[in-house]
């Protein structure tokens, strides 16, 4: 994988990581206000992994694994893959006011958390810097 490629990668892993927090964020305050207060850290982890209201959260989850795996992989990472993985990005990012998957509960997201749309709009710009760079 060429380096500029691999550097794209590592800035859009990184601005997903902050679109992820923000989400977290967003999603626990309006899950404190319908179930209480969330006592540690430990437990917004134990919500974050296994309860169904953040489950919507799970796909943005994997991809940065997947990311993670990609950079990780020196000999194996291709620009097939790294492309692959702009283009998810790109597609999973899409909200919707359809149906009941991420697309909407990430829509819903963006709807009431300023900072969540911050953290998009800067992953939007990441994707279409990387696939423009990737494209040359």
């Amino acid at each position: 994988m060429p380096h500029h490629l691999r550097q794209n990668l590592q800035e859009l892993r990184h601005g997903l990581l902050g679109l992820h927090k923000a989400l977290i964020v967003s999603e626990q305050l309006t899950y404190e206000r319908i179930y209480g207060r969330i006592a540690s850290a430990g437990e917004l982890l134990q919500l974050v992994m296994n309860d169904p209201w953040f489950a919507w959260l799970h796909p943005l989850s994997h991809l940065v694994v997947r990311i993670d795996v990609a950079l990780e992989e020196q000999e194996d990472s291709s620009i097939e893959v790294a492309q692959g993985l702009l283009s998810e990005t790109r597609t999973l990012l899409q909200p919707s006011t359809e149906g009941d998957g991420f697309e909407r509960s990430y829509y819903e997201a963006l709807q009431r958390t300023p900072d969540v749309v911050l953290a998009h709009a800067s992953v939007k710009k990441l994707i279409s810097s990387a696939l423009t760079s990737a494209a040359a």
